[in-house]
């Protein structure tokens, strides 16, 4: 509770839902609460068509009063934070997973300690970068196992998609957005939808890390459309 604060982002499990608040438990284990105006934008008619009992939401923390009660909204939590959170928690229940194939019952202890330092995902991924720091609080043969399940393990890649609209109206217009689309390779894919508008699509093993590329390929396309005089917007 301490470390909570107005602004903060939390994964919560709903508990119970009443006419007009959604009860909720934090996972550090608080407890928090939606009121109805702050599950979704206009007018609701049933708390259910959002949520049921044992949904995993992402919520942000809107006040936290002297008693302690945890005000929480769904609604101002946009796409993106919601990814990010369900992202990092995927990673954390991964980490427990690959802890409990090694320590068997003594890893909730490991890793309650491990929590105290920083997330279970960035202590095992020190894997890759210094080994030694997981003998901190693993026997060698324990860290060394751990290892190697990472080294084998492929990081299932996520997909970030963008759609935008591009047109010039020069006559060689279709040769300029061909060659102002050419850079996205690799990892990067536009296809065309329909008259002027296209989708890009960027995967990356880190969400992040693929909002980040989609969003400079975005401005690079941007900043030819200025350069060559055409029309460019994204999509909300």
């Amino acid at each position: 509770m301490e470390n909570l604060k107005e602004g903060d982002l939390v994964l919560c499990a709903v508990t119970d839902i009443d006419r007009t608040t959604v009860f909720v438990k934090l996972e550090e284990g608080e407890q928090g609460t939606i009121v109805t105006s702050e599950i979704a934008p206009g007018r609701i008619r049933n708390l259910r068509d959002y949520v049921i009992p044992g949904k995993k939401i992402v919520c942000k923390v809107l006040k936290i009063d002297e008693k302690g009660n945890i005000n929480l909204s769904l609604r101002r939590v946009s796409l993106k934070e919601k990814q990010e959170v369900m992202e990092k928690y995927e990673k954390e229940k991964n980490s427990v997973s690959i802890l409990k194939s090694v320590l068997g019952e003594k890893a909730a202890d490991v890793a309650e300690k491990i929590k105290k330092e920083s997330s279970l995902y960035e202590f095992l991924q020190n894997c890759k970068i210094n080994p030694e720091k997981l003998e901190k609080h693993l026997e060698k043969e324990e860290a060394e196992k751990i290892c190697k399940i990472l080294q084998e393990k492929k990081e299932k890649a996520v997909e970030v998609k963008k759609i935008f609209n591009l047109s010039s109206k020069s006559p060689d217009g279709v040769k300029t957005i061909k060659s102002m689309l050419s850079f996205c390779k690799g990892n990067c894919e536009i296809s065309y939808m329909a008259a002027g508008k296209y989708a890009i699509k960027i995967k990356s093993a880190d969400y992040k890390k693929a909002n980040q590329e989609i969003s400079q390929s975005l401005d690079k396309i941007e900043k030819q459309a200025k350069e060559k005089k055409a029309e460019f917007q994204v999509s909300r």
